[in-house]
């Protein structure tokens, strides 16, 4: 191994808490070609254990100093062609260990336009610099006189020619741009302050009209509305020290790198000078740096909590293979009905008009209890956007209906998010080419119940609204995130090889979109797989893909009982074995737990496969193809409860989680507008992040604290009284209403205005300043 990557290996395992080793193993892992599922599940005794999250930011960190250290190799080369590079330097950028740090040791080498200072030497004022640091007690403006020439005629063009001079310098200071950096860091203020005029167009970003705070500990999500605002110029940003006490240090602190120790005329001028630079030149470097490290900050923070939020709904509990009824609520133009049978196939449509302006009420019933009837349906998805309220009414009315000793389907509220981007995308017209747009609408909210991994996977993450500003953050960094978040949720579950559509197909690892394409091409053209070998029969898909994806794609009822589990083809011998030991067929054994019980790990482990693998098999040999994945569940709704204005403090209710932010958690409660339950609302303990309390699907029971009609907020709480008890319940539920399964964050959480202005969104302070007047500032 070189020297360049035990550096790069021990950096990264100090960055995720890892040995040297294993970083060193799983590069090479990586660089042959190994996917991070792959890896990840089957790579066990050469990571030593590294799971997804280690390996994504290993993976990241890799790519970063990998970059670093081409861009170093560059510097050196480039100061080494100068003939400047000395020992004392090389060391230097041999210990950089930032970008920043980099690139400032490389500064007084880098080509540059004509400068002030440029000019200044030709005229030759840098001997006059170098008298004014050598007799500090001599007047400067004295000492220039000796420098005046046709160019620079005054005593006071002069000095200024030497002030440029060591600004320059000072500029080019590695060691004092560090220096500043960390001061910067540690103390300095962001402030925003409206601008002129701009108060009423800007009403949404009012918290930050007159607004300063720490830059190194503003939120996240504040950041991001004050660089909105600066974006729209509503507000001017400035980041600096405290004029009080930061300000005198910084001076202070570029004043000791000259070394002025007195107050003599020189020292006097160099004091000046100092500040001088720091005015004109420093403060722009450093609110430069700083401002696209707060960038960088925020854009982070944003893009984790998207794929925590992501993760948690594409990973929350599928109703399953049961008929689905789904209906995309509209007014004017009729909600649009479609009804999938259990494998999710379209088997009837249909558009009602109860609504302005038709109010065919009596034929909207009748059509839901056809359908209803002659399918079977035993869900009913409604999306929740407009008319969403009044369309669960109107299904709860039909249920009603249903004859005594009839089957009763269950409604649940299923976020739309999404469904126009899927309904109008190229995907969307090939599975349905001769079917209306909207009509697909219903058919993916019906699916998406179903199984919402399976059909969210059809959409861009971005179009499914469960970030904070995500139209602000760094665009590739949030693509790359999302797309793994998704490759692992997916490989995470595994999907049937002979029912998985081309899009869920193609997160499998060792896969993507041309692989999938050739394997549901296959499979059309010759039926199902038999067993997971006959993949390697499909065009295109050699060995390697094969051993990357083989592992996540399961074939129940198959030749091989193997390929419907997670055990990897590879370490089909060591589950033989197993199977062996126990004397019964490996159909018994597996799922019948009871059979391995009296079987140690360690008496099938062999130099192919350790420990952690052993263990593994015998885990998927108890229970095969488990899914992770919750059990499905939903909220139930009090009857009555159907707007805020029908909220009062104190009521119980249960409700959805829609979205988690860094500042708490917004619960849907049935009333169209989503509640917010701030992180010291979450539970009667301290909460740092509020993923450690909810995620994105969870039903949980919240009490009403505050209502602002006016502005369309509500404060819950999730913590109990005083007694310990929640509250009473609002109502008895007399006809209850659910939500539940794959709920996503609302339409607005995405970003928009409505992030910075209180919109439903898990966004920016101003959401939830209805709870300031409580002390419960976000």
């Amino acid at each position: 191994m070189t020297d360049v990557a035990t550096r790069i290996a021990r950096t990264i395992a100090a960055d995720i808490g890892a040995r040297p080793e294993q970083v060193s193993a799983t590069v090479t892992l990586l660089d042959g070609g190994d996917t991070v599922p792959f890896v990840a599940r089957y790579r066990k005794e050469v990571t030593g254990g590294l799971d997804d999250a280690q390996l994504r930011r290993l993976a990241e960190r890799l790519e970063y100093l990998r970059d670093l250290e081409k861009r170093r190799g560059a510097i050196l080369s480039e100061i080494s062609g100068q003939g400047k590079l000395t020992d004392a330097l090389a060391r230097a950028i041999g210990a950089a260990d930032t970008k920043s740090v980099l690139e400032d040791l490389y500064l007084p080498f880098k080509p540059k336009r004509r400068t002030k200072a440029m000019i200044a030497r030709e005229n030759g004022l840098e001997p006059l610099l170098r008298a004014i640091l050598a007799d500090r007690a001599a007047e400067p403006a004295g000492l220039a006189k000796a420098y005046l020439s046709d160019a620079v005629p005054t005593q006071k063009e002069a000095l200024a020619g030497a002030r440029d001079i060591l600004a320059e310098e000072l500029g080019e200071n590695a060691a004092l741009l560090g220096r500043l950096r960390e001061v910067m860091q540690s103390g300095a203020l962001i402030t925003a302050q409206v601008n002129k005029g701009k108060e009423e167009a800007g009403a949404k970003f009012s918290d930050y009209f007159n607004h300063s705070e720490k830059w190194a500990t503003i939120p996240a999500h504040r950041a991001l509305a004050i660089l909105r605002a600066a974006k729209e110029d509503i507000v001017t940003i400035d980041i600096g020290p405290d004029e009080e006490t930061g300000l005198p240090r910084i001076i202070g602190i570029i004043a000791a790198q000259i070394g002025i120790p007195g107050q003599a005329p020189g020292d006097a001028w160099l004091r000046e000078a100092a500040a001088w630079t720091w005015k004109i030149k420093l403060s722009g470097t450093m609110f430069m740096d700083l401002l696209a490290d707060l960038r960088r900050r925020a854009h982070t923070a944003a893009i984790e909590v998207f794929a925590r939020n992501l993760k948690d709904l594409l990973l929350a509990a599928p109703a399953g293979a049961r008929t689905t009824l789904g209906l995309d609520p509209g007014i004017r133009t009729g909600c649009k009905i479609a009804v999938v049978d259990d494998t999710g196939k379209l088997v009837d449509s249909a558009t009602i008009y109860p609504f302005q302006p038709r109010c065919d009420v009596q034929g909207a019933e009748e059509t839901l209890l056809r359908l209803i009837a002659k399918h079977g349906v035993a869900l009913i998805a409604i999306g929740n956007g407009t008319a969403s309220r009044e369309s669960e009414k109107l299904v709860s009315d039909v249920i009603k209906r249903l004859p005594a000793g009839a089957a009763r389907p269950t409604p649940v509220i299923v976020s739309e998010a999404g469904a126009s981007v899927y309904s109008a995308s190229e995907l969307a017209s090939q599975e349905f080419p001769d079917l209306d747009v909207s009509i697909r609408g219903a058919v993916s909210i019906a699916r998406r119940l179903q199984d919402p991994l399976a059909e969210l996977v059809k959409i861009e993450p971005q179009a499914i609204g469960v970030g904070q500003y995500q139209h602000d953050v760094d665009q590739r960094h949030l693509a790359q995130s999302l797309a793994a978040v998704v490759e692992d949720a997916v490989n995470a579950v595994g999907v049937d090889l002979n029912m998985a559509s081309a899009p869920l197909l193609s997160h499998i690892a060792g896969l993507g979109p041309s692989l999938a394409q050739n394997i549901v091409a296959h499979r059309d053209a010759n039926g199902a797989f038999a067993t997971r070998k006959a993949l390697l029969k499909v065009s295109g898909l050699g060995p390697k893909a094969f051993q990357q994806c083989a592992g996540f794609l399961r074939i129940p009822q198959g030749d091989e009982p193997l390929d419907a589990s997670s055990v990897h083809p590879e370490a089909y011998g060591v589950a033989r074995a197993i199977v062996k030991a126990c004397g019964r067929d490996v159909r018994e054994i597996m799922g019948g737990g009871g059979a391995l019980s009296g079987l140690r790990a360690e008496q099938f482990v062999s130099e192919g496969f350790g420990l952690p693998t052993v263990r593994d098999i015998l885990a998927e040999l108890e229970k095969p193809g488990r899914d992770p994945r919750p059990a499905f569940k939903t909220a139930t709704f009090a009857d009555g409860i159907d707007s805020i204005t029908d909220l009062k403090p104190g009521m119980s209710l249960e409700g959805t989680v829609t979205n988690v932010a860094a500042f708490g958690a917004f619960v849907d409660i049935g009333v169209h507008q989503d509640g917010l339950v701030h992180v010291s609302q979450l539970a009667d303990r301290f909460v740092k992040d509020p993923h450690d309390v909810v995620k994105a699907g969870d039903v949980v029971r919240v009490r009403v604290t505050e209502i602002d009609v006016p502005r369309k907020r509500i404060g819950l709480t999730m913590r109990k009284d005083a007694s310990g008890d929640d509250a009473p319940a609002a109502r008895p539920a007399a006809s209850p209403k659910t939500r539940g399964g794959p709920k996503g964050g609302a339409k607005s959480a995405s970003s928009g205005p409505k992030d910075a202005a209180g919109g439903r969104g898990a966004l920016g302070s101003a959401l939830a300043d209805a709870l300031k007047r409580q002390g419960r500032t976000p």
